[in-house]
């Protein structure tokens, strides 16, 4: 299973806007947002009715930098299930090519449950 996220890099995005750098490029917490949300959605479609997925862990690598106005595409792939324990391949690529890549664990919950830990 796969499935990919696309946005277009705007102020919001930026490394300067979230205070995760100075400059004014893709914010590396957009990017894993970005790889998060292709993993949720990619499994979505096979979750029984009051599931969804949380994320748990993710390791990644900002390879390069991307300007504002460009196209940024995440891809998560289903590599394994042992439980509830979900783990993705996620990559993410820009129009100059690939930008980062990685690993993503998350695990399937009762959302009723899980918010009512809270």
């Amino acid at each position: 299973m796969t499935h990919t996220s696309t946005l277009t890099v705007s102020e919001q995005h930026l490394a300067s806007s979230l205070g995760s750098g100075d400059l004014p490029v893709l914010a590396t917490p957009a990017m894993v947002a970005l790889m998060e949300n292709a993993a949720m959605l990619c499994v979505r479609p096979v979750l029984a009715d009051g599931e969804t997925t949380v994320g748990s862990q993710i390791a990644v690598s900002h390879l390069r930098p991307t300007a504002p106005g460009q196209t940024v595409s995440a891809t998560a792939t289903l590599l394994s299930r042992e439980g509830r324990k979900l783990v993705f391949r996620v990559e993410a690529s820009d129009e100059h090519g690939l930008i980062g890549e990685g690993e993503h664990v998350r695990y399937v919950v009762d959302a009723e449950k899980f918010m009512g830990k809270l």
